[in-house]
């Protein structure tokens, strides 16, 4: 059975599925006005290794992740790159399912777009007038935070303590400043939709609700997101949704991934330490990524610095290395349960415990001097990484592409064989220095009871 770390219980549980047949999980996808950046990222690999896990343990798992396609971000970046906001949102969609593809994140079974959902969200926003959970002032409409009794249980704040000002809008035409905006007002220069409101434009948390009402009806399993988005967009999302469902929460377990930091701060425009996903792809094969933030585990802060992903380069090339020869089975696709890494995904994804088992496993393919045993265990490596989305690229070209260039064979056992006589006449110096050098070309020794054995890292 797997166990996730639940925020709304803030503990980690045994994970059961509504209907045993399917999992529902929808996790918030990009907001389109700007490139994605490396913290986009995280999130993405970190509910694409979760959607691979529910996969082995369920038949069926429907996964929706949403773009936000209208937001007054958009319409400002818009604005000042003078195109048009249709134009904005095309482009960057564009590079944000480019990025992905490198990076190998399995597609959602559904992608919905906010602008497709008008009517949804419309027709929620008259339920919750109609219960009088929102009220219409000044064109806009605006959810009574104080009506729902539960709010702040997910973010695990008292309402009366929360500070007006922090990411909360303070306007005239509010109520009580804590009210959330479901609708306003359009001028004719930005997107709208004609509404019993008059023509206007939905608010960021009602999007959400509109899609998973949707796809999900009432409720449903997980959902996802980053850290950030806890408050006030989920809090928000789940007094929406609870106010017209009368369902406490809309989801059953709520799953959010850590921050990405830069050199130990947190991003921001502000700082100008905002590192574009591209540009990460140019500098780092997408695997050496992938196995950088999975070689944390996924609740915690990441810091992104050069140093963690050398390391991971040279970890997931000891990986790539211990595939050499071997010939992958005719199926592209790998379907098992009885694995010891799927096992401790099962534990709230402990992604850094799986690595530490397939290098386990690299090593004994190292040792092994069987043929037959050692290209059963190079199967399970590569069967046991698919789960994590690793080693899926031709061992050769991925080690060129990533840096590492073959030494021929007969050097590194000429090498081999000098720091042998070194060895054997006890120069140990000299013997060491062969070992250094190897390693700066690529090249692991390891020295057992047969001889001296070698790997690329």
């Amino acid at each position: 059975m797997m166990r996730l770390y639940n925020t709304l219980t803030q503990r980690v549980a045994p994970f059961v599925a509504l209907n045993n047949d399917i999992v529902q999980m929808y996790v918030c996808g990009p907001t389109v006005y700007d490139r994605p950046h490396v913290g986009n990222a995280r999130s993405i690999i970190v509910f694409d290794i979760l959607y691979r896990v529910l996969t082995y343990l369920y038949p069926r798992v429907i996964y929706v992740r949403n773009i936000t396609d209208v937001d007054d971000k958009i319409n400002t970046r818009a604005a000042e790159r003078g195109i048009s906001i249709k134009s904005l949102t095309m482009e960057i969609e564009g590079i944000f399912q480019e990025d992905l593809a490198r990076l190998g994140a399995l597609p959602p079974t559904f992608e919905p777009h906010a602008t497709d959902h008008m009517l949804e969200i419309i027709c929620i926003i008259i339920d919750l007038i109609t219960l009088e959970y929102a009220y219409v002032k000044e064109g806009h409409v605006l959810f009574r935070v104080r009506k729902d009794p539960h709010y702040g249980d997910l973010s695990h704040r008292n309402i009366d303590n929360m500070i007006t000002g922090s990411r909360v809008e303070s306007a005239s035409y509010k109520e009580d400043p804590l009210d959330f905006v479901l609708w306003k007002p359009s001028s004719v220069d930005m997107p709208g939709w004609d509404s019993p409101w008059g023509r206007g434009r939905p608010g960021w948390h009602i999007e959400c609700s509109a899609m998973c009402r949707k796809y999900f009806r009432h409720t449903f399993d997980i959902h996802g997101g980053g850290q950030d988005l806890i408050f006030p967009h989920h809090e928000n999302e789940i007094a929406q949704s609870r106010a017209i469902n009368e369902e406490r929460f809309i989801a059953h377990t709520w799953v959010h991934n850590g921050i990405v930091l830069m050199d130990g701060q947190k991003m921001s425009k502000s700082s100008g330490n905002v590192l574009p996903l591209a540009t990460a792809l140019e500098a780092f094969d997408s695997e050496v990524i992938r196995y950088f933030f999975l070689s944390t585990h996924y609740r915690k802060s990441l810091n992104w610095t050069q140093k963690g992903l050398e390391q991971a380069k040279h970890c997931l090339a000891r990986l790539y290395g211990a595939l050499r020869e071997f010939i992958p089975p005719m199926e592209e696709t790998y379907h098992f349960t009885r694995s010891n890494v799927v096992a401790v995904l099962y534990d709230d994804l402990n992604t850094p415990q799986a690595l530490r088992l397939l290098q386990e496993k690299a090593s004994a393919i190292y040792k092994e001097t069987d043929v037959r045993k050692k290209a059963a265990l190079q199967e399970e490596l590569q069967r046991d990484a698919y789960v994590m989305g690793l080693l899926e690229k031709n061992v050769q070209n991925w080690e060129h592409g990533s840096g590492f260039k073959d030494l021929p064979e007969e050097e590194i056992d000429r090498l081999i064989e000098e720091r042998e006589a070194a060895r054997a006449a006890r120069d140990f110096a000299r013997s060491d220095a062969f070992r250094d050098a190897l390693l700066q070309q690529g090249i692991a020794l390891e020295d057992t009871a047969e001889g001296t054995r070698w790997h690329r890292v």
